[in-house]
């Protein structure tokens, strides 16, 4: 969790969600609600104006849809804020285009409150955040299907700087991604099953993750691997 206030613009087309979301951002003391959109383009618009720390951002939006509305928002604008998409929408075309355009973070409507504020806490340090749910839908077809990293225009030693893996745990995190299990990074790598549990602990606490298919997303996502 972070001390320091959070900007946060809300960009929602639904009028009963986006008020229950304001509420919570408003309920939050640490969270500051800088404006709401109804539609992507006026979302870009007040991105531009307001700059806020965090954008959260629905996909199925009127006239600029939530993914355009992030790469305008990221491509063209350069605004140096983080954008989390909140949305109903868990196909794995979606999440692989929200990322591609700039997404920091990707939450499913419907979770619960601390899984939100979890989210925004995240995204707002810069830290890339992905929903379980998601990250089960994402992982699967990457196993499945082969899927090229989600940006690999990043250079993994500069991606890394913020996290501090090392080289042994980048190797490791690697294997994570290629779905091999802890049993079978530990024969591959040629060392102890504990050593190899040492290595995905230390990998966890560095990405600031509870579970190995998160970490498989943020080293994907952030260009890790």
């Amino acid at each position: 969790m972070t001390d320091k206030q959070i900007n946060i613009l809300l960009i929602e087309d639904h009028e009963f969600t986006r008020l229950g979301l304001a509420m919570k951002i408003e309920n939050t003391p640490r969270y500051n609600l800088v404006a709401q959109a109804t539609d992507g383009a006026q979302g870009v618009m007040m991105a531009s104006q307001y700059n806020p720390d965090v954008i959260l951002m629905d996909i199925g939006l009127p006239k600029m849809d939530g993914i355009s509305a992030t790469r305008k928002i990221k491509e063209e604008l350069k605004l140096d804020c983080a954008v989390l998409m909140f949305t109903s929408r868990d196909s794995k075309e979606d999440i692989f285009a929200a990322f591609k355009a700039g997404a920091d973070g990707y939450i499913m409507k419907g979770s619960s409150s601390e899984n939100l504020t979890n989210a925004i806490d995240s995204v707002a340090t810069r830290a890339a955040w992905i929903d379980s749910q998601i990250a089960r839908v994402v992982l699967s077809s990457i196993q499945n299907e082969n899927y090229i990293q989600i940006n690999s225009a990043k250079n993994p030693k500069e991606a890394n700087k913020k996290y501090g893996l090392t080289k042994k745990e980048l190797e490791v995190l690697s294997l994570i991604v290629d779905g091999l299990s802890n049993q079978e990074i530990s024969e591959k790598l040629v060392v102890s099953i504990s050593t190899t549990k040492a290595h995905v602990h230390n990998i966890l606490q560095k990405l600031y993750l509870t579970d190995r298919t998160k970490a498989a997303i943020v080293a994907l996502k952030e260009g890790l691997v």
